[in-house]
């Protein structure tokens, strides 16, 4: 399939995630507003430990800023509903993806670990909007999930060509290969969700 051939992914979802999904969309919603504020605070984050590299700071600006306006979007859509924000709930999926990051060795291999899981996070989270914009039965949701999915796509893509950019392109290549089976594994072993975006 092009999108997985686009974001590498291994494991396509689960089908019977979006039919869920589906029927308890104000959950979906609420756990879409914090993979959006939670994908913002990353990208500050990597901002803050790497200030002097220059070209991760510009576009991860640009890349803060447009995850915090889609996190006001995905609120709107909640307030359209009669619903507010609600509690964070844990995201299993992006806690067991971040314990791979590597801890100690050199600083650049940490910043390479970071920038691939941030972009399987993306990946995973384009492919989910797909399946939305594709299957729920809302119109104007529907749209709302086809706009917020290329914007995903464009997202992993620039975290790997970050990474490329400041470690060996074949050592990305082959770390991505080594955290996208990972990544599959996760997702296979983790239960199918009503309330959950990942």
């Amino acid at each position: 399939m092009k999108e997985k051939t686009i974001l590498k992914l291994k494991l396509n979802s689960d089908p019977r995630w979006v039919d869920i999904a589906s029927k308890n969309i104000v959950d979906i919603l609420v756990d879409h507003a914090y993979c959006e504020q939670k994908a913002a605070s990353t990208g500050i984050s990597l901002i803050v430990k790497y200030p002097e590299k220059t070209r991760l700071v510009e576009e991860l600006t640009a890349l803060v800023a447009e995850e915090w306006e889609h996190f006001t979007r995905v609120l709107q859509e909640l307030r359209k509903r009669g619903h507010e924000l609600g509690r964070p709930r844990r995201d299993e999926y992006v806690v067991q993806l971040m314990s791979h990051v590597r801890k100690g060795g050199a600083r650049e291999r940490q910043l390479m670990d970071q920038l691939l899981v941030s972009a399987l996070i993306e990946a995973r989270s384009c492919e989910r909007f797909k399946l939305l914009w594709k299957h729920i039965p809302d119109p104007e949701l529907s749209q709302f999930y086809y706009e917020l999915m290329a914007s995903e796509a464009g997202h992993f893509v620039s975290y790997v060509d970050l990474a490329k950019e400041y470690s060996d392109p074949q050592e990305v290549d082959a770390r991505l290969q080594e955290l996208l089976k990972i990544e599959g594994e996760i997702v296979t072993n983790l239960p199918v969700r009503d309330d959950r975006m990942h």
